[in-house]
């Protein structure tokens, strides 16, 4: 039981982090590539009415906070669940790819866009998280063995 609460809570932090990381980049987004005016890049109406005016540069901070929100709450779930780490990542990149297919059909964006987004910045975010954690973890048992 110890250990399903240790996961379910590694889950958690990692969906929050994840979350909190996706937001940051998201805010900052407009502060470095600002929009075109009279677009609020925070009102989906006014993006949905606006799209045309959006160029690739744009979409740059939407797409880093999907895969970085993704892969920093991917690998927080991993280091703190206690089994399965590489399941618990998997886990937080569907989380984030259900809400990325979620936003494609609420917010109107290129195609380009949406299939890079939904086909690199969850799942292979996911992948390399669990990898990093594995990756991590087995380094002092073998630095130790080492020695």
């Amino acid at each position: 039981m110890k250990i399903l609460l240790q996961n379910g809570f590694a889950l958690l932090c990692g969906l929050f982090l994840g979350g909190i990381v996706n937001m940051a980049l998201v805010t900052a987004g407009p502060h470095v590539f600002p929009p075109p005016p009279g677009v609020d890049m925070s009102d989906v109406k006014s993006l949905n009415e606006s799209v045309q005016l959006l160029r690739a540069q744009h979409y740059v901070f939407p797409f880093l906070a999907h895969a970085l929100g993704t892969l920093a709450g991917a690998m927080v779930a991993g280091f703190i669940g206690t089994t399965r780490s590489p399941l618990l990542s998997y886990i937080v990149g569907v989380f984030f790819l259900v809400g990325g297919v979620t936003a494609a059909f609420m917010i109107a964006a290129p195609v380009w866009f949406i299939a890079l987004d939904l086909v690199v910045a969850y799942l292979p975010m996911a992948w390399l998280a669990g990898i990093l954690v594995q990756r991590v973890r087995s380094r002092p048992r073998a630095l130790a063995a080492g020695a």
